[in-house]
């Protein structure tokens, strides 16, 4: 096993890189170089470029700050009540738009069979009063004993980016597009896997099999019924030259 973004025979997450649970990056607006440099040299698969992987974290906090400054130039010339006004308009808007989206779709079921035997199911059940819908994956195919299970986090955002698809109109996207939605992802299938569960290939390959059920069970019965297109990820892993994580 060599340590890289994507190990293809990961087998638990171990395997995959430096396990980050809750830490503090800055401190006192200090980047904890320090602190930062021993995590990323510690575990059975340490990070094989930290330089590299330390001026990735200069840059994104640099990002934050700058977004940090801009945030609070805004308020300091609308005041913190029209800002929150406007934020909460943005997603009421988005929610708006999403629920006139499940306006056009109907009850659907859709099946994904993957290459290596397991499955993808999504069934969506339309409240047309209400104007929302249920997007339920029971029936998946249990957690694996591989690298293709995906974090919930993974499977909403693929429920998120079909949803926001569907919208013929110019939105940001924001947690108003989810407020019509109530999505089931049962414990312990390859879309919610349970610690210490690999994930490596959930984000490249599992994510794109759950937008073509999705557009199975969604889009296309907006339209008229036909099977979803293959996935369209081809990845190739290379543990010799691929970047660290």
């Amino acid at each position: 096993m060599t340590p890289d973004s994507m190990p293809p025979a990961s087998r638990m997450i171990h395997e995959e890189g430096v396990l980050i649970d809750n830490f503090l990056l800055v401190e006192a607006g200090r980047l904890r170089e320090t602190e930062t440099v021993t995590l990323l040299s510690s575990g059975a698969y340490p990070c094989r470029n930290i330089a590299q992987n330390m001026a990735d974290l200069r840059a994104m906090i640099a990002a934050n700050e700058k977004g940090s400054q801009e945030l609070r130039r805004m308020v300091q010339h609308y005041g913190l009540k029209v800002v929150h006004a406007y934020m909460q308009h943005v997603q009421d808007y988005a929610e708006a738009c999403v629920r006139r989206v499940i306006e056009r779709l109907h009850d659907g079921e859709f099946e994904y069979a993957m290459d290596h035997g397991a499955v993808i199911r999504v069934a969506v059940r339309v409240d047309k009063i209400k104007r929302s819908a249920v997007i339920d994956f029971t029936g998946t195919s249990a957690q694996l004993d591989n690298n293709f299970n995906a974090p919930t986090a993974v499977c909403l955002a693929a429920v998120l980016h079909v949803l926001r698809s569907l919208v013929n109109e110019d939105i940001p996207l924001n947690a108003g597009c989810m407020r019509p939605l109530e999505v089931i992802i049962p414990a312990g299938s390859m879309l919610n896997p349970r610690f210490p569960a690999a994930v490596a290939a959930g984000n490249v390959e599992t994510s794109q099999c759950v937008t073509d059920a999705l557009y199975g069970g969604t889009a296309i019965n907006t339209m008229k019924p036909s099977p979803a297109d293959p996935a369209p990820v081809t990845a190739l892993t290379e543990p010799t030259s691929c970047r660290p994580v």
